[in-house]
């Protein structure tokens, strides 16, 4: 484990604390915006924002942009995009709180494609995080019977694209500046979306308050913010701390969808999210949270 100074570490800790915060209160944003405009739209001013912004501030990074790193982008970025319709769709048909649980299910199917992709055979921890899940997902997604809705599907769906987008993010970043990558990424993804927005859905008519305040908050905090926060902080704590603390985020959006979308949950959905998030946990630390609790006892 690298060495890291205590203190710096429990500032990025609270920066990553912050970064779950905002990823939550993301789900609502999205949740809220997609009943004034359809989702490839949504999509492209999100992603179109966001690559505008950060191509102004880091516009000297994308002088030394390559071929090689334009190929990465767009491949990484087809994952992203697909993610991204999966779950922004999903929304539209489910709760904002159930979407947020399903979506963290990713981190528990990235081991299995990289089992794919590098023939390493994933740990009993793996295993493990993957039945507790099905299990947890089971409990939060069917309906009488053995139906899952159409949101809650797409849903899942989302979160095997993004399992795929972190395993081509980890593949590429090895020979690529991952900051020229995040911009390219996001810049196709843009396209993508604006290409789909012109051939499958019809312009919005209407710009209200609602839907420029939700375009605002997931475009600025949700994807450009929240990753720039991400990057520094990961900087200066360890890789269990961040896996942890991230993993607040389906907590955060299920308590802000209660709060204020009044969306209910039932006994049977609240296990289920406990035992997805137990899955989670699982997975992106092998329980070493229990040394990590100890350091910030410790520190305070």
């Amino acid at each position: 484990m690298k060495n890291i100074d205590r203190k710096k570490s429990l500032y990025a800790d609270l920066s990553l604390f912050i970064v779950a915060i905002i990823w939550g209160g993301g789900f609502i944003a999205v949740k809220n915006s997609i009943d004034d405009v359809s989702p490839f739209y949504l999509l492209t001013l999100r992603f179109g924002i966001s690559s505008i912004i950060m191509a102004i501030i880091l516009h000297k990074r994308i002088k030394n942009i390559t071929k090689k790193d334009i190929k990465a982008g767009v491949i990484v970025g087809i994952f992203l995009f697909l993610g991204f319709v999966a779950q922004t769709y999903g929304i539209k048909y489910t709760t904002a709180g159930k979407n947020a649980f399903l979506t963290g299910v990713n981190v528990i199917i990235v081991p299995f494609l990289y089992w794919m992709v590098s023939k390493k055979k994933p740990d009993i921890y793996a295993f493990v995080s993957a039945f507790i899940s099905f299990i947890g997902m089971a409990m939060l997604t069917l309906n009488g019977g053995l139906y899952i809705g159409i949101g809650d599907g797409l849903t899942i769906l989302c979160a095997f694209f993004f399992a795929g987008h972190i395993v081509a993010v980890g593949y590429y970043t090895d020979t690529t500046d991952p900051i020229i990558l995040s911009i390219v990424q996001m810049a196709a993804v843009t396209i993508f979306s604006l290409i789909c927005a012109f051939v499958f859905e019809t312009p919005p008519t209407t710009i209200n308050k609602s839907l420029i305040i939700g375009v605002g908050y997931i475009s600025i905090f949700s994807t450009m913010l929240a990753f720039i926060i991400q990057n520094v902080a990961q900087k200066y704590t360890y890789p269990t701390h961040a896996a942890i603390i991230l993993c607040l985020e389906s907590v955060f959006g299920s308590i802000f969808s209660v709060i204020f979308l009044k969306e209910i949950f039932t006994i049977k959905m609240i296990a289920g999210c406990v035992l997805i998030f137990i899955a989670i946990i699982t997975s992106e630390t092998k329980w070493n949270f229990l040394t990590y609790l100890a350091e910030v006892s410790h520190l305070l």
